[in-house]
């Protein structure tokens, strides 16, 4: 992942300045190593007295990133429950403090965790898929929106989940609200309230900003003791490990170790029980947290391969004991499960491959369930199958599997009794095996009639501007795109196809800065200002194009000076 690179970017923020210029006004507010203040862990009231922060001028709004709850394709409050209101007060907390404190403001911090998913971005192992990354994301909505009725975490990060090829059952949190999740972690869950479980723990490290207070801790200490936590994050991430007190124990030797650790013990607990509420307050399983880690537990005791997020989350009896007891005493609910989640799930199990025979043994081992009657989901076999035959090429076998999985689904029932019909997993790929396949006229129907029942789906999106590419079909993927960089600039993906789309139609104008606003999202300035001034030399240029490519030229040209100095600093 480019260490040398990547750390220079993950310590520009914070040492490029003296300690405490990223400092928040809290008055009466101390934070010390042991990260045990007097005051209430949680900050509690209605989330409109958290008014969105004003975006410092260095931060480009709508590209790089902003706090201030911006409403995601896939935010809503479905699974919200209201009954969850209460005082959060009373559900005995660790007290950690509050949980807007910490010195990184939230502009700050998702500034520097943006630098550091430029990197993570170009791990090979980070996957791009939307129909996972659309799930996930689906899925986080349902928390915050639990998060938001309950008034839980000072401030409204906007979470970005993505995953990782990686066999090892873990996640991990990186600062500004971005969460990895291993494929393994998704395929070792047996339902959806165990992989939301998860993620909602994850997401309280990250509603209580464990990482910015450990930066905090180490501010009020010396430089060597701050670069020694950032070296600690850098190492956890490299490992996708996910603890921040383990990794800490690699980076900060030399600080106070015992200390740090000792918060990362009570950031686990924290962490636990606001994960609880979110999971409970979404609508989930309230028993699904204490079974998958008892599960994991029980492994990590019986298997001397120990899982990872036994390893770098330590399962406590205490820890589990108390899931259990909050499950007890939580109302009962009929747990909902998204008919989305089976089909990711089978899909993650296949992405975790890399070569045509493990794609055969996975659709052996598929096959194999189905046979034994071991599959927990037939349909979600079958879809695996399916997609794992599109990747070895043998179009026909996909097609006929993906209509065996359409038609198991169909005969279930969705939650509610709702007839089962689709899912943007079934039609997606039945868009990308006509496409592969050199069906044309069925790709493009297929593709449009994906997008139009799946309107807020990415995937369906973005097959249906990758089919019109194909078809060589440039006007209408170049107007499709354009939608989608006015909609969601901050999506390298979306700005890529317009450049690929532009430069179908002959549109160099329109090409060159989309580019250069795709290489300015990964960070490689020197390429997006080249590109800028490829488009200001064309000879067909207008005036008022002319002074909008200059003036966004100026704006990659000091930051790309000002990320230099953080550097050399």
């Amino acid at each position: 992942m480019r260490p040398k690179r990547f750390l220079a970017a993950l310590l520009s923020v914070a040492l490029a300045a003296p300690p405490g210029a990223f400092a928040q006004s809290h008055a009466g507010t101390s934070v010390a190593l042991n990260m045990q203040p007097a005051e209430s862990p949680l900050v509690s009231g209605p989330s409109d007295a958290f008014a969105d922060p004003v975006v410092p001028p260095d931060i480009a709004q709508g590209v790089f990133g902003v706090y201030g709850g911006a409403q995601s394709r896939l935010s809503g409050r479905s699974g919200t429950n209201s009954d969850w209101r209460t005082p959060i007060v009373t559900q005995q907390l660790p007290d950690l403090g509050n949980g807007g404190s910490g010195s990184l403001t939230p502009q700050a911090e998702r500034k520097l965790g943006e630098r550091v998913m430029r990197e993570v971005r170009r791990d090979p192992d980070y996957l791009d898929d939307w129909l996972v990354r659309d799930y996930l994301n689906s899925v986080s909505a349902k928390l915050a929106a639990a998060a938001s009725a309950l008034y839980i975490g000072g401030y409204r990060p906007d979470f970005d989940l993505f995953a990782v090829r990686d066999a090892q059952i873990n996640a991990f949190s990186l600062p500004g609200g971005f969460i990895g999740v291993n494929t393994g972690l998704i395929a070792a869950t047996q339902t959806e309230s165990e992989l939301a479980s998860v993620l909602g723990h994850e997401m309280g490290h990250v509603l209580q900003r464990h990482i910015s207070r450990m930066i905090s801790a180490g501010e009020h200490s010396t430089y060597a003791a701050l670069a020694g936590i950032l070296f600690g994050v850098l190492a956890g991430v490299l490992a996708h490990s996910g603890d921040l007190g383990s990794a800490i124990a690699v980076g900060g030797q030399a600080y106070a170790v015992d200390n740090q650790l000792r918060f990362s013990r009570s950031a686990e607990q924290e962490a636990d029980r606001v994960g609880f509420l979110l999971l409970a307050g979404a609508g989930y399983d309230p028993y699904a947290m204490a079974t998958f880690f008892g599960r994991l537990d029980r492994a990590a005791m019986n298997d001397t391969g120990v899982p990872a997020y036994a390893r770098t989350h330590p399962l406590t009896g205490e820890r589990i004991a108390d899931m259990e007891d909050r499950a007890r005493r939580a109302p009962y609910r009929q747990p909902h499960q998204a008919p989305e989640y089976g089909f990711v799930r089978a899909r993650a199990r296949m992405l975790q491959d890399r070569s045509r025979s493990e794609y055969a043994d996975e659709i052996s081992r598929l096959r194999s369930e189905i046979d034994d009657r071991t599959a927990l989901n037939v349909a979600a076999n079958w879809y695996g199958i399916a997609y794992g035959q599109l990747l070895l090429e043998r179009y026909d076998e996909a097609a006929a599997s993906l209509a065996t999985s359409r038609a198991t689904f169909a005969t279930g029932e969705r939650s509610g009794g709702e007839p089962a019909r689709s899912s943007p997993s079934l039609d997606v790929l039945a868009a990308d095996i006509a496409r592969r396949a050199g069906r044309n006229d069925e790709a493009a129907r297929l593709a449009e009639f994906a997008q139009q029942r799946w309107p807020q789906s990415n995937a369906a999106i973005d097959m249906h501007i990758r089919t019109l590419l194909t078809l060589r079909r440039f006007a209408d993927a170049q107007a499709l795109a354009q939608k989608e960089t006015r909609a969601h600039p901050d999506q390298p993906a979306w700005w890529l196809y317009l450049a690929q789309a532009s430069a179908g139609s002959g549109d160099a104008l329109t090409q060159h800065r989309a580019m250069a606003e795709k290489f300015a999202l990964e960070g490689a300035w020197p390429s997006a200002i080249r590109q800028l001034k490829d488009a200001r030399d064309l000879k067909s240029i207008g005036y008022y194009d002319l002074a909008t490519v200059d003036a966004r030229l100026h704006e990659m040209e000091n930051r790309y000076k000002e990320e230099r100095l953080d550097e050399k600093s």
